[in-house]
């Protein structure tokens, strides 16, 4: 009988549980649209009333179900995050205080702390960090339904799109009498959240500061990677995720240890942040004073700039990009800047990580042969297959296409400019098509011979775990790989000494495949629909969009809606990737325990 009324019990809790989950995710949307409405539209006295009620209900929920928490769960909470939760808790209750508590009945010492507990801007903080954790708790929820991965991060990233797609259209997002379409609104945040830089509109002459920063919001989300900040709130705000969570978490951001999850979410964010910030300060110090803006205006330009370079997203707050007459002379050292965050972008985290360990390993190897005099034992390795790689590739391509831009350029679109700039932009236009989507020179004033090599460089795209686009160049290296072992009659495919696993062979290939057939398809589509523009300008817009560069011949603002609508589209594959968005639409077949008859097939 105890047994039964046990089951019972337990049943009658967890059926509970759900409820006030399901309850919390509900109010926390019904907070965000109503921030989303503050925001974004100029209310009267009586429409703020609502919002006011709105945000009190969320707040006095959130107070009574995180006291119902602390009651039933305090076993829990004591051993997992008892710090943060009491902490949050306190200023939750602190930001209820001044609804309970008349301001007559404080004690004077009391009133200049009492004073920021009834501001609003706390009291939607708060409120707002109480969301985000009852969201994580719904992700977390949909891990442990053993979701397709694939198909949980292109639904985060079609949900962040949306959501953008709402911010951008309000009216507080666009300047005085102008107007954004709902198209182009969806067009603008998936080409943000997808860090690509295509835009129907100016985004100068459209949007207004406060719609600049939801972009650079967006593109900090997007570069950053959805899954990646969605579990560092699942596990940061939360701690209570199981294994199997914890694995699924752990796959979806690319950490190669289980025990230092949390620890590498927070070095990833760190990490971002700080190479960011440097990038912002050296912005500022090259444009200071230099384009008629005031300090706040500049900071923002640079930590705006910093962000979409970093990001390799390539929109900018100028007209015309970053040809803008103000910039393309004798901003030597901004198109420079601009190009070392592009390729720090593009060669990514994991890869930034492990050429640090190696050259802090070098440091301390010299440092102990000069100062202490000592021979330590030298290891072997420090750089993995994928840093070898990607830097390798890297290299040859910013090599091969500084020099070819600048042969090819010389006396064309850098005609009139000092040696100085000529080198300094055909280093900029090698870098951008990888896949930032920036430009100093107008694409259109481009030879044959460039805009060929641009689509080129734009296909390939950067590294592999990183904010660019394009195939990458690990599956390029890996294809060439298997391509001389091929030719040479190698029974492995092997590269610096290593062997590449069939699984990596077979993902490259298919990837390649794959790109160029959905090249085909959509740029087919697109002579269809667009038969006025240009055929080499829509190939060109083609691969701009599903390699998330951002580059254009200048059609984008001409295209119809359908075809905006195939752009979004393309960005969107471009960015979440085809290989994933493919497993997110097919479910994957139980391994075979039988292996059929080998049979050769006459290739060539």
């Amino acid at each position: 009988m105890n047994l039964i009324s046990r089951f019972v019990s337990q049943r009658w809790q967890n059926r509970v549980g759900v409820a006030v989950q399901l309850l919390s995710f509900v109010v926390s949307v019904l907070f965000v649209a109503a921030a989303i409405i503050d925001y974004g539209f100029t209310l009267s006295s009586e429409e703020m009333g609502y919002l006011d009620k709105i945000y009190h209900f969320v707040q006095f929920f959130f107070a009574i179900i995180f006291t119902f928490r602390l009651i039933t769960n305090w076993r829990h909470i004591w051993k997992h995050n008892f710090l943060l939760t009491i902490i949050l808790g306190v200023l939750l209750y602190l930001s209820v205080l001044p609804e309970v508590l008349p301001a007559a009945s404080v004690a004077q010492w009391f009133v200049r702390f009492y004073i920021i507990f009834t501001n609003k801007f706390y009291m939607l903080t708060i409120v707002g960090i109480f969301a985000i954790m009852e969201i994580s708790r719904g992700v977390v929820s949909i891990i442990r339904r053993r979701t397709n991965p694939a198909l949980l991060l292109a639904s985060v990233f079609l949900i962040i799109i949306f959501f953008g797609t709402i911010l951008l259209m309000v009216p507080r997002s666009t300047l005085d009498g102008v107007t954004i379409s709902m198209v182009d609104a969806l067009f603008v945040s998936t080409s943000a959240v997808c860090v690509t830089g295509l835009s129907p509109v100016d985004i100068a002459a459209t949007f207004s500061t406060e719609g600049l920063i939801v972009i650079a919001l967006l593109v900090q989300i997007g570069g950053l990677g959805v899954m990646t900040i969605t579990s560092f709130f699942a596990l940061f705000f939360m701690g209570n995720t199981g294994l199997y969570d914890q694995f699924a978490l752990r796959d979806m951001v690319s950490s190669d240890t289980f025990t230092s999850l949390m620890s590498t979410l927070l070095y990833i964010l760190g990490f971002t942040v700080g190479i960011e910030l440097i990038g912002a300060f050296a912005i500022w110090t090259t444009i200071h004073g230099t384009l008629g803006m005031n300090l706040i205006d500049e900071i923002f330009f640079s930590i705006f700039h910093s962000i979409s370079a970093f990001c390799n997203a390539g929109f900018s707050t100028l007209s015309g990009n970053l040809g803008n007459t103000l910039l393309i002379q004798n901003h030597g050292g901004f198109y420079l800047t601009i190009s070392m965050l592009i390729i720090l972008g593009g060669i990514g985290f994991p890869i930034l990580v492990n050429l640090k360990n190696a050259l802090f390993y070098h440091i301390r190897y010299a440092f102990s042969r000069l100062v202490r005099h000592q021979k330590p034992t030298r290891l072997p390795h420090l750089a993995n297959l994928n840093t070898k790689i990607a830097v390798s590739a890297t290299i040859i391509l910013l090599v091969t296409g500084t020099v070819a831009i600048a042969i090819t350029e010389w006396n064309g679109a850098f005609a009139g400019m000092s040696l100085t700039d000529k080198l300094v932009h055909s280093l900029f236009n090698a870098a951008t098509p990888r896949t930032a989507g920036f430009n100093s020179v107008s694409i259109n004033h481009f030879s044959l011979l460039t805009l060929i090599l641009y689509i080129i460089l734009m296909w390939i795209g950067g590294a592999s775990q990183s904010t660019a686009g394009g195939i990458k160049v690990n599956t390029i290296g890996v294809a060439f790989a298997s391509f001389m072992s091929t030719v040479r009659d190698e029974k492995s495919v092997t590269m610096f000494n290593r062997t590449i696993t069939d699984k990596s062979v077979k993902r490259a290939f298919a990837t390649i495949f794959g790109s160029v057939t959905v090249i085909i398809i959509c740029f087919v589509t697109l002579l269809v629909l667009e038969p006025e523009i240009a055929a080499f300008d829509l190939l060109f817009e083609t691969v701009s969009a599903l390699s998330t560069v951002g580059a254009s011949m200048g059609i984008t603002a001409t295209l119809t809606t359908a075809s905006k609508v195939i752009v979004s589209a393309m960005m969107f594959i471009g960015r979440v990737g085809l290989i994933t968005v493919a497993m997110s639409l097919f479910a994957s077949r139980e391994h075979k325990h039988y292996q059929l008859p080998e049979e050769n097939v006459i290739i060539n």
